[in-house]
């Protein structure tokens, strides 16, 4: 588990070595919703496309509140690494999966309530709630799965083996992509084989990362043992990170929420605008979320080897490839855009409305790359509190700017989510100094 000084010290290399595998991962994950598409739509009625929509978005939701798991065991993993105390590194390992495991059974439990309130929101038509109810009740015994993956993943790029979190996200992708073709149209089982499917690739993932995880466990000294497991003062930190980033992530979501029942609500040509432009948004997600992780295991090793050194070298070059990335997705969007709208949508009236509005789309990655960054050093040093207190205070922003900007249409919703963004950066900044005063 010793590293010599040059081994340690963080470089550009180490950085890409994160980032890249990331943005890979991030990449590969819209495949499967193509592939979903695909599949169902060989079944001769929108229906079967539209219930599995509706069926993983409620998933989708659920699991990104959930997302703490992924991102506070990163953080702590990573102190634990940078500490060199391999009993923690497996204790952090051991309590996320805890945590995944009592959440997911409760998801389980608690579905009858779930699903209720999920499809009284989410109105798609009496045939297609059936279908969609049909997905739910299946992937819904996946939970546990799920949510373990999330642990794993977060566990992994912690020691700074985000190659392992990408081979663990292809091997999911690709054994849900066999088995929905299979049960789907192999076996006739429709919108529930591609239910079915999902289910047994995340168990599948699951028991595959738990093997890597056991052969990992081998190169880092020490035991299970349920009393550092079971520590009430780690196990409390643990929870109250993981308490804090969910409620800022719960907070994240309300905002996203808010734009896109905005967007509906000034009609279907803006809401179909601002629904292209919103993936180009996502796409530029996929990459800055690479570099934000990056710095999430560097930032986090330096702070568990109390090295104010290696945590200013973890921002500064993890952020240094990140604005470039920034700045060329910005370009490329003012560049093509246009031929990626003309793509999306042949219809005249929302080309042009999206064209109107593409300045912010183009915008939006030199302006966010901020505070994906800062996120991504604060999670690394896992002070929940201040990213908490940051998110609360953002989106009062972006609910102000929203409706001093109603005048302005359209235009004043993206400006107000621009600011959303800027606020995040400003507020985390504004704690930014307290981190290097805890390393002094």
């Amino acid at each position: 588990m010793s590293e010599t000084a040059a081994e340690a010290r963080v470089n550009h290399r180490k950085v890409l070595a994160i980032a890249i595998p990331i943005v890979i991962s991030n990449l590969s994950t819209p495949l499967l919703g193509i592939a979903d598409t695909a599949v169902m739509g060989r079944m001769g009625d929108p229906k079967y496309i539209g219930a599995v929509a509706i069926g993983a978005l409620i998933f989708t939701m659920v699991y990104w509140t959930f997302g703490f798991l992924r991102m506070g065991t990163t953080g702590l993993t990573a102190q634990a690494l940078g500490a060199m105390d391999g009993e923690e590194i497996r204790a952090s390992l051991g309590r996320a999966l805890l945590i995944a495991g009592a959440v997911g059974a409760a998801l389980i439990a608690l579905q009858f309530p779930i699903g209720l309130a999920a499809f009284a929101l989410l109105d798609g038509g009496e045939e297609v709630e059936r279908l969609a109810r049909n997905y739910f009740d299946i992937r819904i015994w996946s939970a546990p799965f799920a949510l373990a993956n999330y642990a794993l993943v977060g566990w992994f790029i912690g020691l700074g083996r985000a190659n392992i979190a990408l081979a663990l996200q292809v091997f999911l992708n690709l054994v849900n992509i066999f088995f929905n073709i299979a049960l789907a149209l192999g076996l006739g089982w429709g919108v529930a084989g591609i239910a079915a499917g999902t289910l047994i690739a995340e168990v599948a993932a699951a028991l595959a990362g738990l093997a890597v995880a056991a052969r990992h466990l081998r190169f880092y000294p020490g035991q299970w043992t349920r009393a550092r497991l079971m520590d009430a003062a780690r196990l409390a930190r643990t929870v109250a990170v993981n308490r804090d980033i969910m409620i800022r992530t719960i907070v994240l979501m309300f905002s996203f929420a808010w734009f896109t029942a905005k967007s509906a609500e000034a009609g279907a040509v803006t809401l179909a605008a601002n629904s292209i432009l919103l993936q180009f948004v996502t796409v530029s997600a996929f990459f800055l979320d690479g570099f934000a992780l990056a710095a999430e295991a560097l930032v986090g090793k330096a702070f568990g080897a109390r090295s104010r050194e290696d945590f200013d070298l973890s921002a500064r070059l993890s952020t240094l490839w990140a604005a470039g990335i920034a700045c060329a997705l910005s370009l490329g969007i003012f560049a093509f855009g246009g031929f990626v709208i003309d793509f999306l949508t042949i219809d005249a009236e929302v080309r042009a409305a999206a064209r109107v509005y593409l300045f912010w789309a183009a915008m939006l990655p030199v302006l966010s790359v901020w505070c994906y960054q800062l996120d991504g050093i604060f999670i690394g040093a896992t002070r929940g509190p201040e990213m908490r207190n940051a998110a609360l205070a953002s989106s009062a922003l972006f609910l102000t700017l929203w409706w001093l900007l109603l005048p302005y249409g359209n235009h004043g919703l993206w400006a107000a989510l621009a600011g959303f963004n800027l606020m995040r950066a400003a507020s985390l900044g504004f704690y930014y100094p307290r981190l290097g005063r805890a390393l002094a």
